[in-house]
């Protein structure tokens, strides 16, 4: 007879459950998941945050003072924070996407160093924006 029955593929199970809290994710990957979070953090933040506070904003007078007072509490603040974020390091990742399907920067190296100062620029931005929501200058 022939060889020519399937064979059964290999399987490779290097990772398991228990192996998730060891593994390092590289940077870039890191970069990618947090691209994706944002997104969907933005997504989802439109019609139920975004829009209902500009809509406040430009009814009216009254309606921007009311919302002037609403963004002065603290928790108010931290989800506008994390909104900040999420914008900046989508923006930033987005930007160091299109460029990697230039084929710039493509090499381990290159896509690591590029990943990193991804992540670093956008917690300056939001950094400096944070500053300016909690009134520090």
């Amino acid at each position: 007879m022939s060889d020519t029955a399937a064979k059964p593929r290999p399987q490779f199970r290097n990772i398991s459950i228990s192996n998730l809290t060891q593994y390092r994710l590289p940077w870039a990957g890191k970069v990618s998941i947090l691209h994706r979070v944002s997104g969907v953090l933005l997504f989802l933040c439109i019609p139920l945050v975004i829009l209902p506070l500009f809509e406040r904003s430009v009814t009216s007078e009254a309606g921007f003072a009311s919302l002037h007072a609403l963004v002065s509490f603290p928790l108010v603040k931290l989800v506008l924070l994390a909104l900040i974020w999420g914008y900046l390091h989508h923006f930033c990742a987005g930007i160091r996407f299109l460029v990697l399907d230039l084929h710039i920067g493509t090499t381990k190296e290159g896509s690591r160093k590029s990943a990193v100062s991804v992540l670093i620029v956008s917690l300056a931005l939001t950094a400096l924006f944070g500053l300016k929501l909690f009134g520090v200058w």
